[in-house]
């Protein structure tokens, strides 16, 4: 893997040192917005991260691109380390992504996977004490998920998992993204996720599901109540 070594940066944005800091915390970046506040909350906490993108999944090309020179964007006008992976690498997503896409939760969970792994093996080897990553800022990620998925790798790595769920600060993330006039991506990054997100075809079944969903859990309320008023008559 061809990577971009770590920087530090000072206020006027010049190399403040050569890389060899902070291993305190591997921190996954998935892209420079979803890191406001996960940065933030970590530097409050006492902890001083060092930043590390590796996203294969995000798509087509000017996309990954644009997210990659964000992350560099804010990890400048925060002065964050990062460690970057400037590998484009939309093949190998693919044959990964389509052989998962008839499993159950199968393309995110290969994501994950891959990202996670990543990221525990990168600190692993190169003498940081935790991992953890922005994914858990997210509201829209399958959150249990990806805290088992991380927990897995922290333990076959044989280095420590930090968990923090990054949600709270979900409003103040994107208030310090505007403040820092950052590029906010409308998609999770997959080219998956881009057609769920703008094909009209797919809002509208997605929107039917929902509905049904909806009745069915108020079906199941509404005989549950109905449960419970017979047993009280007796």
């Amino acid at each position: 893997m061809e990577l971009i070594p770590v920087r530090y940066f000072s206020n006027d944005g010049k190399m403040l040192k050569e890389p060899g800091g902070s291993k305190e915390l591997l921190l996954h970046m998935c892209c420079g917005p979803c890191s406001c506040y996960p940065i933030k909350k970590l530097r409050e906490d006492g902890i001083e991260p060092a930043g590390f993108f590796f996203n294969p999944n995000i798509h087509p090309y000017k996309e990954w691109d644009m997210r990659l020179k964000t992350a560099k964007e804010f990890a400048l006008k925060s002065h964050l380390e990062i460690i970057t992976d400037e590998n484009y690498r939309l093949r190998d997503f693919l044959k990964r992504a389509l052989a998962a896409e008839n499993t159950e939760n199968g393309r995110c969970r290969m994501c994950y996977t891959w990202r996670l792994e990543e990221t525990a093996r990168f600190a692993a080897e190169n003498g940081f004490k935790a991992f953890s990553s922005t994914l858990f800022y997210s509201i829209y990620q399958q959150h249990e998920l990806m805290k088992e998925t991380a927990q897995f790798f922290a333990d076959r790595y044989n280095v420590e998992f930090y968990y923090e769920d990054f949600r709270t600060g979900w409003q103040e993330g994107i208030d310090i993204c505007q403040e820092l006039e950052l590029y906010r991506q409308p998609y999770c990054g997959c080219i998956f996720s881009e057609e769920e997100r703008y094909s009209k075809a797919i809002r509208k079944q997605k929107k039917k599901e929902n509905k049904e969903k909806k009745r069915a859990r108020l079906a199941a309320q509404l005989a549950e109540g109905g449960n419970q008023n017979e047993s009280s008559i007796f």
